[in-house]
C-alpha cells in the first residue's frame, strides 16, 4: 500500500506482545510495517500470566495453533490468599480470606475456552514475533532505536543495526514497553501519584505449588496472589512449566530494599510472614538471579498524535496484580491495527483518524485502574464480591479481561460505593481494614 516516498507505511518501535500482533494484524491487511526490536530473541521478561481475553487475538491473528503447540502449561482459573484475621469474620458478608474462580464459570464471546495459559515470556514474544514475520511484517531484531522525528509528511526513523541507518514511515506505533520511546521524548509520561510499586521476582524449581490446595489438585496451575501483612504488598506465584514456578514479591516503595545485596534477605523475610509459602519453597531451586521491577505506574497524557500512536505499556501501566499487561498490550494492538488500516486507506493520519482507538483503550485502561484501586483500599471487598453470587459473574467478567465495551460496569461503580461508605464511617466494622494506598480511593487523578 506505501507509495515510493515511504520505506513503510508503518515503522513499529518494540517486538513485545504490543509490536509483534500489531505487525501480524497489519500484514495480514496487506499494510507494509516493520518492527524494530532493541534485544535479539528470545530474552527473558517478566509478566508471565495471562487472562482470556488474549485469546480473541490469537484466534484473530491465526496465532492459536502455536500457543497448543508450544505446551505452555493452561491457566483455568485464579485464586487469592489472605493472612488470617479475626475482623473479616466480623461482618456477615466477609466468610473467608481465601477466594478463587474459574475462567470457565462464564463464557466469553469470541474466546470459546475455559482456559488461557501461563508462559514463560521469552519463548511466548519470541514465537509472536516470528509470526509476524511470517506474516510479512518486516523484523529487525538487535536493532535499538534512537531517534524518531515526525513532520507534517511523514516519520524518519533512525536506528541501529550493523551501523546507523535510517526509513521513512507514513506513521509510527511506539510499543517500546515501559522505556516509552517516543512518548518520554515527546514529555507526554506522568508518573501515577498512587501507586509507586516495587517488586523483586526470580524462577524456581521444585516449588510445592499444592501447598494452598492440597485436596484440589486441579487448581495447582491457578496464579495465586498471597497478601502479606504490609500495607499494599502481596506475592505472586505463576507456573512456568510443570516443575517451574515464578515467585515475586510486590510492596510500596517506601518498603523495599534498593540494595541489590540485601534483595534475597528482603525477599525471604517477606515470604517468612506466609509461613505455607515459605514452607512449599523449602528445598526448591532458585533459576535465576533476583530481578526488580520499580515504580510500576505511569499514564501518557497523550497516547496519540499525528502519524503518532502509543500502544501496550508505552500508553499506560497500570499495575500487574490482575496480570492485565499482556493482556492490554495484545487488546491494543487489537484496536489500533483497525484505525491504521484506515488511515492508510484514506491517508488521513491526523491525530483524529486514531481517535476509536484511544476512546477505547483508554476505557479500558480506566477500568483496570479503578477496579485495582478499589482492590488494593480494601481487600476484603473483593473476596466479598466475589462470593456474592450477585456480583461474582460480573468481577469474572473484569478478571477475564473484557473491560473495554461499557465506561463504567455496574459492579465496580457498586464496589466504589461500598468504599466510599466504607471510609466516611470510621465506626464501620471493615473501617480498620482499609488500606493505605490513599486517603480517598476515588479522588479525581491524574
Amino acid at each position: 500500500m506505501h507509495s515510493g516516498r515511504f520505506d513503510f507505511d508503518v515503522g513499529i518501535v518494540g517486538g513485545g506482545p504490543a509490536g509483534a500482533a500489531t505487525a501480524a494484524y497489519l500484514a495480514k491487511a496487506g499494510v507494509s510495517c516493520v518492527v524494530f526490536e532493541r534485544e535479539v530473541f528470545p530474552r527473558p521478561h517478566v509478566g508471565e500470566s495471562l487472562v482470556p481475553s488474549s485469546t480473541r487475538v490469537f484466534r484473530e491473528l491465526g496465532f492459536l495453533d502455536a500457543m497448543f503447540a508450544a505446551g505452555f502449561p493452561k491457566k483455568y482459573g485464579a485464586a487469592w490468599t489472605a493472612p488470617s484475621d479475626p475482623r473479616l469474620f466480623e461482618h456477615d458478608w466477609v466468610t473467608t480470606a481465601e477466594v478463587d474462580v474459574a475462567f470457565g464459570e462464564r463464557d466469553q464471546p469470541g474466546v470459546g475456552l475455559d482456559h488461557t495459559w501461563h508462559v514463560d515470556r521469552g519463548r511466548f514474544d519470541q514465537l509472536l514475533l516470528e509470526h509476524a514475520r511470517a506474516l510479512g511484517a518486516t523484523v529487525y531484531e538487535g536493532a535499538p532505536v534512537r531517534d524518531v522525528a515526525v513532520d507534517t509528511d511523514g516519520v524518519d526513523i533512525r536506528f541501529d543495526l550493523d551501523g546507523r541507518r535510517s526509513v521513512r514511515t507514513r506513521m509510527v506505533v511506539d510499543a517500546s514497553g515501559r522505556r516509552t520511546l517516543v512518548g518520554g521524548e515527546m514529555g507526554w509520561k506522568v508518573k501515577d501519584p498512587i501507586f509507586d510499586q516495587f517488586a523483586v521476582h526470580t524462577w524456581f524449581r521444585g516449588y510445592d505449588r499444592t501447598a494452598f490446595v492440597p485436596d484440589q489438585p486441579d487448581k495447582q496451575d491457578y496464579i495465586f496472589v498471597h497478601f502479606l501483612p504490609g500495607p499494599n504488598s502481596w506475592l505472586w506465584q505463576i507456573p512456568i512449566s510443570e516443575d517451574v514456578t515464578s515467585i515475586g514479591v510486590v510492596t510500596q516503595k517506601a518498603n523495599f530494599v534498593r540494595r541489590k545485596s540485601e534483595h534475597a534477605a528482603f525477599f525471604r523475610e517477606q515470604l517468612g510472614t506466609r509461613p505455607p509459602v515459605a514452607q512449599a519453597l523449602a528445598g526448591a531451586e532458585q533459576l535465576r538471579p533476583f530481578k526488580t521491577e520499580g515504580d510500576y505506574s505511569y499514564a501518557m497524557s497523550r497516547i496519540v498524535d499525528d502519524r503518532v500512536v502509543l500502544i501496550g505499556d508505552a500508553a499506560r501501566f497500570v499495575d500487574p496484580i490482575f496480570s492485565t499487561g499482556v493482556s492490554i498490550a495484545l487488546n491494543s494492538a487489537r484496536f489500533v491495527s483497525r484505525d491504521i488500516v484506515t488511515a492508510v486507506e484514506s491517508g488521513d493520519f491526523s491525530r483524529s483518524a486514531f481517535s476509536t482507538y484511544e476512546t477505547t483503550i483508554r476505557r479500558g485502561t480506566r477500568i483496570w485502574y479503578d477496579f485495582i484501586t478499589a482492590y488494593y483500599r480494601l481487600n476484603v471487598l473483593f473476596t466479598a464480591f466475589v462470593n456474592d453470587r450477585r456480583y461474582r459473574l460480573d468481577v469474572l467478567k473484569l478478571l477475564q479481561g473484557d473491560v473495554y465495551d461499557e465506561d463504567s460496569p455496574p459492579v465496580l461503580q457498586r464496589m466504589r460505593d461500598v468504599v466510599s461508605e466504607v471510609e466516611r464511617n470510621p465506626r464501620h466494622v471493615l473501617h480498620g481494614l482499609l488500606n493505605e494506598l490513599t486517603a480517598n480511593a476515588f479522588a479525581p487523578g491524574f
